[in-house]
């Protein structure tokens, strides 16, 4: 497939006319062709209105027809094979077995929402019978259901080019609730974005939907993302970005006459607490798998262990020690752009050049273009909480330890921390007394807490809840990936008194789809 470089606004292919995009391969530092140009305004309008116009047509799909639009969607992005693959190699530099998986998680997730879709309790279908002789007064017949807020504008991810962009999470849990959505590529991986997104529109085509359902917008600057987040039809908005992006896109949300919810993924350092029993049994294999989550992908996971927490003593500094030594023999790491290395190296230097924070170790230097060394390094539980730097988001492979006097001083570094998307417990038996005094508080800290593994990695399914209180998400109440995702972009009706015949199907007396309801006050087998 040719790439050409144009927006796709409905089945239209479009040329834009603002600053040219063009990606950068980060593992050469040479420009990819072809170039992008920008759109404007008015393509925001084109792509709006036709999202508006194919709204009520989309969000009255049946079911099964909904389903089946995700799952074409997944086998036309399938069918892309290796030219999808090796477009998003050399936009990102990831490697090419990462691509892979990302490309099947992709189209795990849209099958998946495809299964939720079809299964109908995203419906939350409740009915309350009439009860015409109670007194003192009658109780009408109440039935209510959950329907679509309308279009989505989904803002692409720079770490994920395929699972949480064009047609990733955001645009898979849109789709399933039935609402249009409009993407705003992001500007690192054009490339791999038109691709996807030709996929998309074809599978529009294919299941002969409404054009409007997909449109595929790019452009520099804060111009189309500003006019999407603005634009009256536009009800929801997904994000996956730095703060300050998540930020400035919420302000302007709220500012509107009408304000509407944006879900914002955001910042996070994904604190890892070592409790001592553990630290004394298994020291070593601790830092083991702390330095390979740490530096996987080049440490550009929202999930990346950014902090450890443990008590100071020889056991600790025996697993520093241990961590410092992995540390100085791995390899630099390609990272995803010119933009994001510089960001890492700036926060790094910051680290660097702190009075009270102390490298512990650095790793392989880098030998091409935008690669990041992996960096250690170690602090004071009482310097960590006198200033709030020390906290700061490293978009890749470093981390910070913080030594602790006592449990009180790892209970304060804990309250003093912002919301987190993870907390990790790293624990034997005899940690359990002082691991459950301080579940309350990661409780009110973060969205996943795990126990014994750590945090990169985050599975496609029902339970998952990847989100947490701000920073690292807008609204805490969400998550971004599993089943749950669908729920941000519905909103409840109730039906009061309807004649059965005027009811939507969810919600008629004989249940035609076979829902699960609950019913009177009971939730039917």
């Amino acid at each position: 497939m040719t790439l050409t470089g144009n927006l796709l606004i409905g089945q239209q292919a479009v040329t834009g006319h603002r600053e040219a995009i063009r990606a950068i391969n980060p593992a050469t530092g040479l420009p990819l062709e072809p170039a992008y140009l920008g759109g404007g305004r008015e393509h925001v309008e084109q792509a709006c209105a036709l999202a508006s116009a194919a709204f009520d047509g989309y969000r009255t799909t049946s079911p099964e027809a909904r389903a089946e639009f995700l799952e074409t969607i997944a086998s036309e992005i399938e069918a892309l094979g290796d030219e999808l693959v090796d477009r998003a190699v050399a936009e990102t530099g990831l490697p090419r077995p990462r691509i892979q998986g990302e490309r099947g998680r992709t189209c795990q997730q849209l099958r998946l929402f495809a299964r939720t879709v079809r299964a109908g309790e995203w419906l939350d279908v409740r009915v309350d019978n009439a009860l015409p002789e109670r007194q003192p007064l009658p109780r009408p017949d109440l039935r209510q259901r959950q329907i679509p807020v309308g279009p989505v504008a989904v803002f692409g991810a720079s770490n994920f080019p395929l699972a949480f962009s064009v047609a990733g999470g955001d645009t898979a849990s849109a789709l399933a609730a039935g609402c249009p959505v409009v993407v705003k590529a992001h500007s690192a991986h054009p490339g791999t974005s038109e691709l996807v997104g030709r996929a998309v529109a074809l599978a529009v085509k294919k299941c002969a939907l409404p054009e409007g359902v997909f449109s595929l917008l790019f452009g520099s600057g804060r111009e189309v993302g500003i006019a999407l987040v603005t634009d009256p039809r536009i009800k929801a908005v997904g994000f996956t970005g730095s703060r300050s992006g998540g930020i400035a896109l919420c302000q302007a949300a709220q500012a509107r006459p009408e304000p509407i919810p944006v879900y914002a993924e955001m910042s996070s350092i994904n604190p890892v607490l070592l409790f001592p029993a553990a630290l004394q049994a298994r020291g070593e294999a601790l830092a083991q798998g702390f330095v390979a989550s740490l530096t996987q992908g080049a440490g550009q996971f929202c999930t990346n262990p950014g902090l450890v927490i443990a008590r100071q003593g020889p056991a600790l500094d025996r697993f520093i020690s241990a961590a410092a030594d992995i540390v100085r023999r791995s390899p630099a790491q390609t990272m995803l752009t010119p933009g994001i290395f510089s960001a890492y190296e700036a926060g790094v230097g910051s680290l660097v050049e702190h009075a009270h924070a102390q490298a512990a170790a650095v790793g392989l230097a880098g030998e091409t273009p935008n690669q990041c060394q992996t960096h250690l390094f170690v602090t004071r539980a009482q310097d960590f909480l006198a200033d709030p730097a020390l906290q700061a988001e490293m978009f890749g492979a470093a981390s910070l330890i913080v030594q602790c006097a006592d449990d009180n001083e790892m209970r304060q570094v804990i309250e003093h921390l912002e919301g987190q998307l993870t907390a990790t417990l790293q624990l034997d038996d005899a940690d359990l007394d002082s691991a459950r005094a301080l579940l309350p508080v990661l409780e009110r800290k973060a969205g996943r807490l795990l126990v014994n593994g750590w945090p990169t990695g985050v599975e496609v399914c029902d339970a998952m809840v990847h989100g947490g209180p701000f920073p690292a998400t807008s609204d805490p109440r969400t998550t971004s990936v599993g089943t749950a995702a669908i729920q941000r972009f519905l909103r409840p009706v109730c039906y009061q008194d309807f004649p059965d015949a005027l009811l939507p199907a969810a919600l008629q007396q004989g249940n035609p789809l076979q829902l699960r309801r609950l019913l009177d006050g009971q939730r039917e087998a």
